[in-house]
């Protein structure tokens, strides 16, 4: 939906490393095979588990020696898969949507998720203190997945989809994987995020999608079509999630999955209209806030 994704090769002390390693389909195997020896590698990284990013990772593991290091969500939803679709499933209806929609946007995650399986090379990032050895940092930055990672080596850092040039990272309607308990506050996460991304300047960033990726100018880019859509929101936010689609699109969004992805993206535009101050806060502590005053105020008059 977002074009191509990127995956980076690195040698980390003498050994091929790969950050990410694409999705799993003809091409991206023969991007991948193109430009890496699987059988050399030595370490795999991934950023977060969204199949474009992590697609490859069992054809990898069949094909290599390699380490593969996930952050701890994702193994986390990996070990509890079908506890995970029956939470987020309960989720869903609790806004509002039927059993035939919660079906068919359960059989459209199934078709493009590669099932989990017993997954013996896998290593948790958070619990693997020889990542310091080899040079490797990492900072978390969730909001976009509950998982995102970046990856710091040297004087760079492989982002995944925390900064994406002219891209919405749309979050993802979802229970909250570490605790089960609840929904995962995607909007909370990010603005707390702000500051771990703030970090990154100064380092050449190594985006998941497009190029040439400025800090400043995406998280600027992000705030402002979060503000032109949230005021479109705010007009129908007193509604069921399913109307207030209803109201916005007009019919125009069929396919359950994307509709899935636009109400997860208006649950994050809702947690915004009810908690403003938290976005500008966080934008401020960055100093983001100051060019970003008058849209501001254009959009929501404070």
């Amino acid at each position: 939906m977002v074009g191509d994704v990127h995956f980076y090769g690195a040698d980390i002390g003498g050994k091929p490393a790969l950050f990410d390693c694409g999705p799993p389909t003809k091409a991206g195997k023969a991007a991948l095979r193109a430009a890496v020896d699987p059988g050399s590698l030595a370490y795999i990284f991934l950023t977060h588990c969204h199949i474009d990013h992590y697609g490859l990772a069992s054809w990898l593991e069949v094909h290599s020696d390699a380490a593969i290091y996930i952050p701890r969500v994702d193994l986390v939803r990996f070990q509890r898969h079908k506890e995970h679709l029956a939470k987020a499933g309960e989720l869903m209806k609790s806004y509002g949507f039927g059993f035939l929609f919660l079906q068919t946007v359960r059989q459209s995650y199934l078709r493009t998720t590669i099932p989990p399986r017993d997954i013996s090379r896998y290593r948790v990032v958070e619990d693997s203190p020889e990542l310091e050895a080899m040079g490797i940092g990492w900072i978390a930055c969730p909001g976009h997945s509950q998982s995102d990672l970046a990856y710091l080596v040297g004087d760079e850092a492989v982002t995944g989809d925390i900064l994406l040039k002219g891209i919405f990272q749309v979050p993802l309607l979802d229970i909250d994987i570490l605790t089960f308990e609840g929904r995962f506050r995607n909007y909370d996460t990010w603005c707390a995020s702000i500051a771990s991304i703030a970090s990154l300047r100064g380092r050449r960033i190594l985006p998941g999608h497009r190029r040439d990726v400025d800090l400043d100018a995406s998280l600027t880019e992000y705030v402002g079509i979060l503000l032109a859509r949230a005021v479109k929101v705010r007009r129908f936010q007193h509604l069921p999630l399913p109307e207030v689609i209803s109201e916005l699109f007009k019919g125009r969004l069929r396919e359950p999955f994307h509709v899935y992805i636009k109400a997860s993206e208006i649950v994050f535009m809702m947690d915004f209209l009810e908690n403003p101050g938290l976005l500008r806060a966080a934008l401020e502590g960055a100093g983001l806030f100051a060019g970003l005053a008058e849209v501001w105020e254009g959009a929501l008059g404070t």
